[in-house]
């Protein structure tokens, strides 16, 4: 057999067709996501289409060594198909009723710890989740790191007598360009008529931050869902998906260890940006960029580090040090609240901030803008 790239011939039809993986109605597709279907026989069709296709001679990748022969190729399907299998039953479909937000993530301890994108929970303090079996369970927002765009829910249900299904953590930084990877998701939102679909890529490249970039095949409802390596460890989380294969991008598992502590604590930081999905140019804003939360007291709330002229908190008289701490009688102790009381309105609404300046305290109405209109690098 050719040295052709084996994540070419898995992902087979999608490099022609990017829509594939929300097409149900082909032959190979209905195999792919029928709920009935066992795990052998779904990689056994997978496979066997594959190895036709690999027939084609598709130019391989320059990166890691392809299988060379049936053999193992057959060898790597058992791999996937054991991965898949121990890791699917932690892979959870995320909504919020509140907030209209929704993703995947992945649970990652018996005691219920989730991983998902930061973007996912943004407007949130709760959200639903769901198992690939039906199983439903309510999940308290911990943190969140805008700028890695990760966060971390804690599902607030008793735990079973054996814990929660969970996967482990790996290390992303060890991954290399061309190591071979999975992806899990509830690609397009949770479907009681299927399991959560899996796809089969490469690592492109490894980005600032902590990022990686793969050629996996990633859809609305994926964000937030887990990135594993052939030993079935997390290795990233699922984050801004493109139109093209190179903009596929996950947060690294070794930046969510460095922030760990501060997630579990509950902290939330950062700024989400470089993605129109995640950054919706119609959602409210008041137009600031906010510093480290103040926790001293009386003098709790949001710094302001910076902010933009002629929005609606330069309009409100609003200036660089001052410190947010209420909106609309809610108590506004760190970042998630504010976007949570934010979320609740829309561009145009008037709002009533409560804030510290030196000595004073202050209040003021201010007006919220559109996102698109006020912050420079989102007009659109």
């Amino acid at each position: 057999m050719a040295q052709t790239s084996i994540y070419a011939t898995l992902l087979m039809v999608k490099l022609h067709n990017k829509n594939l993986s929300m097409q149900h109605n082909t032959p190979f597709m209905r195999t792919y996501f029928a709920k009935p279907m066992t795990f052998a026989t779904m990689f056994a069709t997978m496979f066997a289409t594959i190895f036709a296709i690999a027939l084609l001679a598709i130019q391989p990748l320059a990166a890691a060594p392809s299988p060379q022969n049936i053999s193992q190729l057959k060898s790597l399907e058992q791999k996937v198909t054991g991965v898949v299998q121990k890791v699917l039953p932690a892979t959870i479909s995320l909504f919020s009723t509140k907030s209209g937000a929704s993703g995947s993530g992945v649970v990652v301890s018996k005691d219920g710890l989730i991983l998902t994108a930061g973007h996912v929970v943004r407007g949130s303090d709760e959200m639903t989740v769901v198992f690939p079996n039906g199983k439903q369970a309510t999940g308290k927002v911990l943190g969140a790191n805008y700028t890695r765009d990760t966060a971390m829910i804690q599902i607030m249900d008793p735990k079973p007598t054996f814990g929660w299904p969970h996967a482990g953590i790996g290390k992303s930084r060890k991954l290399d360009s061309g190591d071979l990877v999975i992806a899990l998701g509830h690609a397009g939102g949770y479907d009681p008529v299927r399991t959560p679909p899996v796809r089969f890529g490469r690592v492109i490249a490894q980005g600032q931050d902590h990022f990686l970039s793969t050629d996996c095949t990633l859809i609305g409802g994926d964000s937030g869902g887990p990135l594993f390596d052939l030993n079935g460890s997390v290795v990233g989380i699922h984050s801004s998906i493109g139109e093209s294969l190179s903009s596929n991008n996950h947060a690294g598992i070794t930046g969510v260890l460095q922030d760990w502590k501060k997630l579990e604590k509950g902290e939330t930081w950062g700024r989400l940006g470089g993605s129109s999905l995640l950054d919706n140019p119609d959602a409210p804003v008041i137009g600031i960029i906010t510093g480290r939360p103040s926790k001293s007291g009386i003098r709790s709330g949001i710094s302001i580090r910076h902010v933009f002229e002629g929005g609606p908190a330069s309009k409100a008289g609003l200036r660089a040090g001052d410190i947010i701490n209420n909106i609309n009688d809610k108590n506004v102790p760190d970042l998630r609240t504010l976007h949570i009381v934010i979320a609740q309105h829309e561009p145009g609404e008037t709002i009533t901030i409560r804030l510290i300046r030196g000595q004073d305290r202050l209040t003021r109405k201010l007006t919220l803008g559109r996102r698109g209109d006020i912050i420079p690098d989102e007009k659109r």
